[in-house]
């Protein structure tokens, strides 16, 4: 997948996880909605100025924004990847592991 496209994705994946519309984050950064639309559907190179802005309206750290390792990855790999990081905890950390994954799936 191209790069712009996963980043794209991400920046779409973030703003979903604030509950923000596209239109609200728009507003929120000062931006068109559909360029908003365009940047997430990786058709858009936003600026460092504009990925900024997206980072503040998305109360994030601007790596957040590149941390797409995981993004677009078939649901199976996501499945395996998390099932390998399970068998690495260390036995005193299973128990905030489990409220921590408890958290995720309410």
């Amino acid at each position: 997948m191209e790069t712009k496209t996963v980043v794209g994705l991400r920046i779409k994946n973030l703003r979903r996880a604030r509950g923000y519309s596209q239109e609200r984050l728009a507003e929120i950064i000062g931006m068109n909605p559909k360029y908003l639309s365009s940047i997430e559907r990786g058709e858009e190179n936003p600026t460092l100025d504009l990925l900024m802005r997206l980072s503040q309206g998305l109360k994030v750290e601007m790596q957040e924004i590149f941390n797409v390792e995981h993004e677009g990855q078939p649901p199976q790999n996501l499945r395996r990847k998390l099932q390998a990081l399970v068998g690495e905890i260390k036995d005193q950390d299973l128990s905030r592991a489990i409220r921590i994954l408890s958290a995720l799936v309410r």
